[in-house]
This record gives structure tokens, sequence and C-alpha cells, in this order.
């Protein structure tokens, strides 16, 4: 899962963001709202953590013009739909509503638990990938996503995290094809260079772990995950 994590507080953006890369994640972080604009009009984000005070303008006027991108033709389109926690030392009940009605999916104050994020995170995530339980029976595994396990016919398999991450981006779109440069974008940061065969790599070693059968290879389009059953 990408997320973009918009905070200008130096030291929260520096613990919230290695808090996300050590959970598997790749988190882009943008401390102004131009930033945010920028990384938006760049790139397609499954989860936005939004501060709402920002030097250059408030976390609600991004969010609604964000919301607004639904209409199409806007800069933010890409992301118009992506789900928005905000993340505020604001804690009246009418700034909450605010955030709410403005099309935030959580609120959470500041100052707050790292694991309480990881928890409001995941509890979004899957909302929003259609399962709100975890656990998939995929081919005689029993993959918990939350939790991050996976226990097969012959006891628990260990990943990577890189593994994790294209294992759960397949698992969104079981029997669909996600094509190289979704996964490679999963991965890397804008600026990194990306080596030309290192989602094969990845691939490969899932295969390893899970059955060759389980990840379909089709060329110059992507990879498939089949015989995915929701349990």
């Amino acid at each position: 899962m990408r997320i973009l994590l918009v905070e200008d507080d130096a030291g929260l953006g520096d613990a919230v963001r290695d808090h996300i890369a050590a959970s598997g994640y790749l988190a882009d972080w943008a401390q102004r709202l131009g930033e945010a604009v920028a990384f938006c009009e760049a790139q397609r984000y499954e989860l936005i953590l939004l501060d709402l005070m920002l030097p250059d303008g408030t976390g609600l006027e991004f969010l609604r013009q964000l919301r607004d991108g639904a209409r199409g033709g806007r800069p933010l389109a890409r992301n118009a739909a992506a789900p928005v926690i905000i993340l505020t030392a604001r804690d009246r009940i009418t700034d909450r509503i605010a955030g709410l009605d403005a099309g935030a999916d959580d609120y959470l104050v500041k100052p707050f638990d790292l694991a309480e994020l990881s928890a409001r995170i995941n509890a979004v995530a899957r909302r929003y990938s259609g399962n709100p339980n975890p656990t998939l029976h995929v081919a005689g595994f029993e993959i918990d996503v939350s939790g991050r396990t996976i226990i097969g016919p012959e006891g628990a398999i260990s990943l990577s995290q890189r593994e994790w991450v294209i294992l759960e981006r397949l698992l969104r779109k079981p029997n669909q094809i996600v094509t190289k440069s979704q996964l490679e974008d999963l991965l890397y940061s804008f600026d990194a260079e990306v080596e030309s065969n290192t989602i094969e790599v990845y691939v490969s070693r899932l295969r390893k772990k899970l059955g060759r059968d389980m990840i379909e290879t089709h060329r110059g389009l992507g990879y498939r995950l089949v015989s995915s059953v929701r349990g």
C-alpha cells in the first residue's frame, strides 16, 4: 500500500513515516499543501494521512479540493476517492464533524500511539478493499492480511516486507492483471532507481514459497493471482 503523509511537524513526520515503512508500506511525505497537490497529481495513493494546520493552508481545503476531483477533469481526480485519515491536535467535536463532513474517513487526535495509527490504517484499508474480514483462503493457504501471517499445509510461511507488499496488491485484485509498473510504484519512491528485474525477483520468491501456480505471468501486461477465494 502506498500512503501519502501530509504533515509539517518534522519530528512527528519522521516518526510516522518510519513506522509506516517498518509496517512494509511505502510513504511519500509532504510538509506543505503545495507538495501534497503535486504528489497527488503524479501518483495514485491508497491512503492519505492529513494534518489540518499546514504552513500554506488548511487540510480541510485540500480535502475538499481532493473530493471535488471526483467530478472529473480536476487536477486531483486520480485520488478523489482515496481514503483519508485526519491527524490533528484539534479535538473539539465541531472540528471532527467538519473533517468528516469534508470527506474524511477517520479522525485521529494528536498525540496518538503509533499502534493505534496502524489499527486505523488497517481498518480503513479493509473497508476500501471490500473485505472487512482480513483472513483470506487462497489455494490452501490461510492468509491474515492485517496480521501479515500465512499458514500453509506445512505450517507458517515467512515473507519479507516487499514480498508482502506485492502479495497484498495481488490479493486485492484476484483473477485480475496487475501491471509491473503498478507493483513498482508500491516499492519505490519517486527519486529511487528501479532495477529492471526487481518485480520478477520478488514474484519468483513468492512462487517458491506459495507454489508456482498461484501467480500467473502475462507477458507485456503483468501478473495475476489465481485460485483466490475470500474467507
